[in-house]
């Protein structure tokens, strides 16, 4: 078990008993019936023997994190899924990318909700990762707790796990560049560079909460945020960061380089 700065531990799964209690964690994460959990432990455990890895995060005896990869075509790795209490979340993808490069990995790839702020900043800002690829409606319904009622648009994220840092942060959106979209609260949506190498995109400032109270608007952010990304990913722009505020930078990129 490797220990973190603040004295979390984090070991990799493959014993029947852990495998089931990181099963129950993602139960209670995404809000499903422990019954009826997103990741049966015995379809975690089929993916651990086929070569796969789960990483689980303890305080103490506490479970308080897990991470599922698995590897891909080319020998990059994609994680499954990924959840961890506040402030774990980096120690357990930092141990994910650990793993992948010992058996000779050199990227990552998993997907998100791109509606969902915080995970954007963290993906893009936090790891240095670079949005790829948008997915219209990736799983179809889902009917846990946390996605019901609305549609699954999902964000491909690429990590280079030879990277030695994050980039220092998303250009700021320019008060001069023309607004090209409005949002369902009628404020600027979307904003496009005067030079046509950058566009800026807002989502809304906790998508879970609004889709717990408000379905049907949420569903409206859905849309127009997935009308700026498909056009702009046509175009060949990719998502390369995220601001505090909810404004991602997508950028003209050439062989993950931005232009």
């Amino acid at each position: 078990m490797t220990l973190t700065e603040t004295g979390v531990g984090i070991r990799t799964v493959h014993d029947v008993a852990g495998l089931a209690a990181v099963t129950d964690y993602f139960s209670d994460v995404w809000q499903t019936p422990r019954t009826a959990p997103p990741y049966p432990a015995e379809v975690l455990h089929s993916l651990v023997h086929a070569g796969g890895a789960v990483h689980a995060a303890y305080d103490g005896t506490r479970l308080a994190g897990a991470a599922v990869a698995v590897f891909g075509p080319d020998r990059d790795t994609y994680s499954l899924v990924a959840a961890a209490d506040q402030g774990l979340g980096y120690a357990v993808k930092r141990a994910q990318r650990a793993w992948a490069l010992e058996r000779g990995a050199r990227t990552m790839r998993w997907t998100f909700d791109p509606l969902v702020g915080r995970n954007a900043r963290f993906n893009l800002a936090k790891l240095g990762a670079t949005g790829t690829e948008y997915l219209v409606d990736f799983y179809g319904p889902m009917a846990d707790g946390v996605n019901d009622g609305d549609e699954s648009d999902r964000l491909t994220v690429t990590w280079d796990l030879t990277a030695d840092a994050a980039p220092s942060g998303a250009p700021l959106v320019p008060g001069d560049a023309p607004a090209s979209h409005r949002g369902p609260d009628g404020e600027v949506l979307a904003r496009r560079d005067l030079r046509d190498r950058a566009v800026w995109c807002r989502v809304p400032e906790d998508v879970v909460r609004l889709r717990a109270a408000d379905p049907a608007l949420a569903l409206r952010w859905r849309y127009a945020v997935r009308e700026v990304f498909t056009a702009a990913f046509a175009e060949g722009f990719r998502a390369v960061g995220m601001s505090r505020d909810g404004w991602y930078t997508l950028a003209r990129t050439t062989e993950g380089t931005t232009v």
